[in-house]
């Protein structure tokens, strides 16, 4: 895909360079490691970047550096840990902001461009079109009612921009999916849009339903939801959940698919007791738990 080089340096200011520390007792290094890079996308240029939460979650030091000038601190004022977004600010005014007008998303097989940070000071792009526009789900208790799939690989580190060749930011760069297939998932930006107010006033969306959780990274068999890992710690961990022990039913309601289980489970809030029916060892048990609060579980130390 062809796209101006003029056109490209307008949007490459917008995305920034992150760099996090996290404290090694926070429950996330174990998975995520205790020092991230990541991408942000500057929203407001007073100071308000959005990014992907798993970048900064339990972060006790975050930097940001803008493709030129130096770097700064930065605080974390916001995290949908639903979603997967974070947004962070900074003290300093008049960093280019992207545009995020009001319109309709990208359309399937509409041309995008991907713009991401590779390192301080490094930004990179890539160019494609919208594959898919819909939900999508994974492994980690995960599932987005509106994902942008394209076929623009994430260039660089997650949290950049994804944008229309209006120069309109549309999503924020989670992950690639296929590096062979060069395809990379996008968080829409209305899912910050939408809910700007709260994330500014409560540090979370509180007119969405809190969503009880487990702590378990499942995939789907025919006989039901396979456990095949467990956040140490999680209320999974601590109310019995083994690894390889299949979900067949939560509160007697049957699941048989990953999105089964998730709906099911998130009609329930956290602190609310569970009965899950598993197999195990060919054999069905029922154990009762609480459901945990991810974001409490994963707060910044």
């Amino acid at each position: 895909m062809d796209t101006p080089v003029e056109f490209v340096k307008q949007l490459l200011p917008t995305v920034v360079n992150i760099h996090a520390t996290v404290p090694r007792q926070h429950p996330s290094t174990r998975i995520l490691g205790d020092e991230r890079m990541g991408s942000g996308l500057v929203v407001d240029a007073a100071g308000l970047i959005l990014t992907v939460n798993y970048v900064v979650m339990g972060a006790s030091t975050i930097e940001v550096a803008p493709l030129k000038g130096r770097r700064m601190r930065a605080e974390v004022v916001a995290q949908d840990f639903e979603v997967g977004l974070a947004l962070l600010r900074v003290k300093r005014q008049g960093l280019p902001a992207a545009t995020m007008t009001a319109a309709p998303g990208p359309e399937r097989g509409e041309s995008i461009v991907a713009v991401a940070s590779s390192g301080v000071q490094e930004v990179r792009v890539s160019g494609g079109i919208v594959t898919y526009l819909g939900e999508f789900e994974e492994y980690w208790e995960y599932l987005l009612d509106r994902g942008i799939v394209s076929t623009a690989a994430n260039p660089g580190f997650g949290g950049g921009g994804l944008f229309t060749l209006t120069g309109r930011a549309v999503g924020v760069l989670y992950l690639n999916l296929n590096e062979v297939a060069r395809s990379s998932l996008a968080i829409p930006v209305d899912c910050y849009r939408d809910h700007a107010d709260e994330l500014m006033r409560y540090g979370r969306v509180v007119s969405r339903p809190r969503r009880a959780w487990l702590g378990v990274f499942a995939h789907a068999l025919d006989e039901g939801v396979i456990i095949y890992g467990i956040v140490p710690g999680g209320p999974g961990d601590k109310g019995g959940l083994r690894e390889g022990d299949v979900i067949v039913s939560l509160n007697a309601q049957e699941v048989s698919t990953r999105r089964e289980l998730y709906m099911s489970l998130w009609r329930h809030e956290p602190g609310e007791r569970l009965t899950l029916e598993i197999m195990r060892d060919n054999a069905v048990r029922r154990l009762e738990l609480t459901g945990g609060d991810r974001a409490e579980f994963f707060k910044q130390i």
